[in-house]
């Protein structure tokens, strides 16, 4: 009976949407204003090419993003001037992250095709409710995959070949000040 069950869940497995094969978000929603750790599935290489840096690009209206560090990967920040200063813990802000990248240090900390692993950031998302897409590259030894498509009117992430992970932020909620 185990060996059926199994089977069956195997045949399930394969014949799964393409989309549980993209970068998703662990939490896939959120409330508008609030502290958010966004955890990144990673579940695959470039076919069998394995994973040696993972980047992703901050959101617009996204603030304060800091990455959780991770054994065997470099860890490089990028900020860049903001059109739109803002005030954090009594501090004005003018700049903030727009990109974080991770990388294996070495061949044997990149990320092998039959393994799977997670990359974090924490930050402040935007005070309005709506869609927030994440644009993710996982660079592979041989080539590389963009996950930064937008879904059109009508369309949905499923019918895209390399969809943006996607956030739904919902209208704030009671919740404090949380970090």
């Amino acid at each position: 009976m185990r060996f059926i069950f199994s089977g069956l869940l195997a045949l399930a497995w394969l014949g799964a949407p393409a989309a549980f094969a993209h970068i998703t978000l662990e939490h896939q929603t959120a409330h508008a204003g609030s502290y958010y750790k966004a955890n990144f599935k990673v579940g695959h290489g470039c076919g069998a090419s394995p994973i040696r840096q993972i980047v992703v690009q901050i959101p617009v209206g996204v603030q304060g993003a800091k990455p959780m560090p991770k054994p065997g990967w470099d860890l490089l920040i990028e900020r860049a001037p903001l059109p739109q200063p803002y005030m954090d813990h009594g501090r004005r802000i003018t700049e903030d992250v727009v990109r974080i990248s991770w990388s294996a240090k070495t061949p044997a900390d990149h990320l092998l095709n039959e393994h799977y692993d997670e990359f974090a950031l924490h930050a402040k998302l935007p005070a309005q409710p709506g869609p927030l897409y994440w644009s993710v590259s996982q660079v592979c030894v041989d080539g590389r995959i963009d996950w930064s498509q937008l879904p059109a009117a009508g369309q949905t992430l499923r019918q895209l070949k390399t969809p943006a992970a996607l956030l739904d932020l919902l209208p704030a909620g009671g919740g404090g000040h949380a970090h």
